[in-house]
């Protein structure tokens, strides 16, 4: 055991940079796989530990006043029936920032849906006026308990008493109005009602949606939301984050096991005599294999320990949602065992590569075989030996000699080169993605930079007039945007008709065409899943009591509603209501307008009777995505970078035995440290372009598939510019070439004794 270790330690002291690389690859790896775990946690943890102790319900239904929801409670399936509060849509105010909200009656705290508590107390019936806010509106409103917000328009105040957490569909400015908790003599104009189901099978949740419409009546149903529609709303881009960490991490993972095998099969061809002196003093095939194996174990197990202190210790403050969910993450039950879990699964898939490589160490017999004198890969071709009698240079011809030769030893380096290459080319086209949405967001289904909605004490031709002259507004185009059931009536969609078939809104198609004609519309991908149908279909929806029937002619791309969500035009809707009026206004403003600016302008001027929200970018939830792929690309890095060095001290190693007959034939040391660089250039650059031709389109459909399941729906992905690859392709092959310089500068001014006693 002594012998062993004093072998060890000698051979980490002559290998101290592919020890320190390994060791880093692995911290790496383990600490992207945490943060994927953790982003995991935080995206489905919060919403459904808020879920399970609110008792929430798994389906809500607004309806009219009229309907008799007692009967709810009498059908298959559903376990309890909450009370039917009235609800009353208001717009409230407070230190200047505005939002819509839904005013809900609520005489008692409910058993069924129960908002959690954060900060405050609940209502009392002696403060009338007393509301409690949803906590992501009480954000938005910069509120707290204890302060007053006034309702515009009205002489109206509210006194927010508390703050409680909700498994309710959250706020969104301008499509989602916040929840506000009031006694019922706080809703004087109620709307309608609202009331949930909880089910005893959660996974029944449409057939129980179906028949509780069917009992209510299609009329008396204004929209539906469930569970499973709230639950993918709260987890939003936690989820694509960790799922991209996962992905770039398993695939790390991968590339980190393959080099390390190649790096200890390179290494047990260049040690062979080292191997056979070890088995000569007595050391058994078992013995050597466990030297090996247990050494680079050391290495996973010391990366990953350090991973696991970082991420323990600093993941926490990493700013923005990174460091938020580390700290979510570290307060869920399950920490403690995936903290062990994911460190020791790297580290036993690092062993097991490591393991078959050290398997072949142990068969190497005592005696060393004799190495052929001219080996059968050695001989010129005749297209080298053509090339060479033209002049060409010696070192670039022998050195891409080199690599064609040895076909097997040379696409197995090129294979495990490509697979960090292939990574980091799909992190690029992540990262362009990204960047699209950002520089063109019309592209994307983003025209519109500011969504306007005014009250009653502005018409709509004041309205638009007001809106037109602002400087810096391109385009108005006013619009309704309604909940509309689907038929079956186990959902509800979003029904937009915006602009007018004189001046149609700009959508962002990905396939098909523009509705043009009456009936025709345009539909986000996730309707087109939800509904199963396909463009060119035609699809009936109710809206109230009236059914609405439209022609799909293309299909958008919709950011917004999870991609459930139906356009046309103001028109096309007027032609089944023509009283019909624009409640809302979609601004796209000239290239050169500040948006902020303009919002501000719009408010200061629209006197208190106007509404304005920016329209929400997807890719503001993605910018952390900036800075995962940066790490995830240094991670790569240096994995291929041990991978190269591995393939390199391979290279220099095969061409001891050629050394004596390049000098021989008046060879240069110059030209002799070329032949290497060559073969390691050309070996980078096909890998790089195996890496580059795989890693576009797997980049492609990657994006295409989290668009298509997110409902944003396919031809989001962008792939990284022509020149960005060209530098990229450079940059690997120009990095090759100069670390191969100076080892190969080495090797071709060894002296003569040195060179006969490696190859005898």
């Amino acid at each position: 055991m002594r012998a062993a270790l004093r072998w060890a330690h000698s051979d980490l002291r002559a290998h101290r940079g592919e020890a320190l690389f390994i060791v880093l690859a692995t911290a790496g790896i383990v600490a992207s796989l945490l943060l994927a775990t953790a982003l995991f946690g935080y995206a489905t943890n919060p919403w459904q530990r808020v879920f399970t102790q609110s008792h929430g319900a798994h389906v809500w239904l607004h309806t009219a006043r009229s309907a008799d929801t007692g009967r709810l409670a009498s059908l298959d399936g559903v376990e309890s029936v909450t009370n039917a509060y009235p609800t009353e849509a208001a717009t409230v105010s407070s230190r200047g920032t505005r939002a819509s909200v839904e005013l809900r009656g609520t005489p008692s705290r409910p058993t069924v849906g129960r908002p959690l508590l954060t900060s405050g107390r609940w209502l009392n019936a002696r403060e009338p006026d007393g509301v409690v806010l949803e906590s992501r509106l009480a954000r938005a409103l910069l509120a707290e308990p204890g302060d007053t917000l006034t309702l515009p328009g009205t002489t109206r105040t509210l006194t927010v008493v508390g703050i409680a957490d909700s498994a309710e569909p959250r706020y969104r400015p301008g499509e989602q109005p916040g929840l506000v908790w009031a006694q019922p003599s706080a809703v004087r104009d109620p709307g309608g009602r609202v009331v949930g189901l909880r089910l005893t099978d959660p996974d029944d949740t449409g057939y129980a949606v179906q028949r509780a419409v069917t009992v209510l009546g299609a009329g008396a149903v204004g929209e539906v939301s469930t569970w499973q529609q709230t639950r993918a709303e709260a987890q939003g881009d936690n989820r694509l984050l960790g799922q991209v960490l996962g992905l770039f991490g398993l695939g790390a993972l991968i590339a980190a096991g393959l080099a390390v095998h190649g790096a200890i099969g390179t290494r047990i061809r260049g040690h062979l005599r080292d191997i056979s002196v070890l088995k000569a003093i007595g050391f058994t095939p078992g013995q050597v294999v466990r030297i090996f194996l247990l050494q680079h174990v050391a290495y996973a197990v010391l990366g990953a320990v350090a991973a696991v202190v970082l991420t323990q210790s600093l993941g926490a403050r990493i700013p923005g949602r990174l460091g938020d969910a580390v700290g979510v993450w570290q307060g869920l039950p399950g920490h403690p065992v995936t903290l062990f879990a994911v460190p020791v699964g790297a580290v036993l898939f690092i062993g097991a590569v490591t393991g078959l490589a050290a398997w072949r160490a142990g068969r190497v017999p005592p005696v060393p075989v004799p190495r052929p004198a001219v080996p059968p890969a050695g001989r010129l071709m005749g297209v080298v030996r053509r090339a060479l009698g033209l002049g060409l240079p010696p070192a670039l011809v022998l050195g891409w000699h080199k690599v064609v030769t040895h076909r097997v030893r040379t696409l197995a380096t090129v294979g495990r080169l490509a697979l960090p290459l292939l990574l980091i080319v799909v992190a690029m086209s992540a990262w362009t993605t990204i960047d699209r949405f950002h520089s063109r967001p019309e592209e994307l289904g983003l025209s519109a930079a500011l969504t306007v909605r005014a009250d009653s004490g502005l018409n709509d031709e004041d309205t638009r007039a007001l809106l037109a002259r602002e400087r810096g507004v391109a385009a108005v185009y006013p619009g309704v945007e309604v909940a509309a059931l689907v038929p079956g009536q186990t959902a509800t969609i979003a029904l937009r008709g915006l602009g007018t078939r004189e001046d149609p809104y700009p959508y962002a198609l990905a396939e098909g065409r523009h509705a043009a004609g009456p009936d025709e519309a345009v539909a986000g991908q996730g309707l087109l899943d939800l509904l199963g149908v396909r463009v060119g279909d035609w699809v009936r929806m109710t809206v109230g009591d009236q059914p609405q029937i439209l022609h799909i002619v293309g299909r958008s791309i919709e950011p917004e509603n999870a991609g459930r969500v139906i356009s046309t035009s103001l028109d096309t809707l007027r032609e089944n209501d023509p009283e019909l009026r624009p409640t809302l206004y979609q601004l796209r403003l000239s290239p050169e307008a500040d948006r902020d600016e303009v919002a501000k302008s719009l408010l200061s001027a629209g006197r208190g009777h106007l509404e304005v929200h920016a329209v929400t970018n997807p890719a503001d939830g993605l910018s952390p995505l900036r800075a995962v792929v940066v790490g995830l690309i240094c991670v790569l890095a240096l994995i291929g970078l041990i991978e190269l060095l591995t393939a390199i001290g391979g290279t220099i190693r095969e061409s001891e035995r050629d050394l004596l007959a390049l000098k021989a034939i008046g060879l240069s040391p110059r030209q002799i440290t070329a032949i290497t660089v060559t073969a390691t250039s050309c070996t980078a650059l096909a890998a790089v372009v195996a890496g580059t031709a795989v890693g576009l389109p797997l980049a492609r459909w990657l994006v295409n598939a989290q668009g298509r399941s997110s409902g944003l729906g396919t031809g989001v992905a962008a792939g990284p510019s022509p020149l960005l690859l060209l530098l990229f392709a450079a940059a690997a092959v120009a990095g090759a070439a100069a670390l191969s310089a100076l080892p190969a500068s080495r090797a071709a001014r060894r002296r003569l004794a040195d060179t006969l006693s490696a190859v005898t």
